[in-house]
């Protein structure tokens, strides 16, 4: 069901509080369950309309950054950390390490390659890829000591070939379905709709 306006919950923030306004909730009507077999009542459908919340806190800068056009990771800058200078992508907040304020950095430009993946033709619950989705993990240079999942919206997946990121920044959905990689000297002509380099 589409919502109008009236029927859509928002959230702004004024003197650092959340403050929801509008309908978070749109129960309709039960419908009955008929059995077919007998024509007798078997049940009802209980249909409700949900707004939900979802805070991003430190790591809004991430999906933020996916609507412009670039992929943030997080470093350790600590100088007491073992394992200062490691990057994380995805994001963190802290250092696993030391627990310390990781500091954001743009790695869009890194490169990037395809470290394993698994193409799946079926899909769970309100999947919007179409099929068959093409799961990637993406291994970036040395400094990067995780690894990403996303998907490979143009092509083929094979091991060590050499991926870059796209961006929805056209509409973006603040989602890490904002991001997706395509193989390397692929034509802006052949992005995804609302995607570019």
């Amino acid at each position: 069901m589409v919502k109008n306006e009236n029927e859509k919950g928002f959230v702004d923030i004024i003197n650092g509080r959340y403050k929801p306004r509008g309908t978070f909730h749109v129960p309709e009507a039960n419908q009955p369950i008929i059995n077919k077999d007998t024509g007798k009542l078997a049940g009802v459908t209980n249909p409700r309309d949900m707004t939900y919340i979802h805070s991003y806190g430190s790591e809004a800068i991430f999906f933020e950054s996916l609507g412009k056009g670039k992929l943030i990771a997080s470093r350790c800058d600590n100088d007491k950390c073992e394992t200062k200078g490691s990057i994380y992508e995805p994001f963190r907040i802290f250092c696993p390490d030391c627990l310390r304020r990781a500091t954001p950095i743009d790695i869009s430009d890194k490169p990037a390659t395809i470290h394993s993946f698994i193409v799946t033709h079926r899909s769970g619950a309100f999947n919007s890829l179409p099929l068959p989705i093409k799961f990637i993990n993406v291994e970036f240079d040395k400094e990067v000591v995780t690894i990403l999942m996303s998907v490979l919206a143009v092509g083929e997946p094979e091991i060590g070939n050499i991926v870059v990121p796209i961006f929805r920044t056209k509409a973006p959905t603040y989602t890490i379905m904002d991001l997706m990689f395509v193989p390397e000297g692929t034509p802006e002509s052949e992005l995804p709709e609302g995607f570019t380099f």
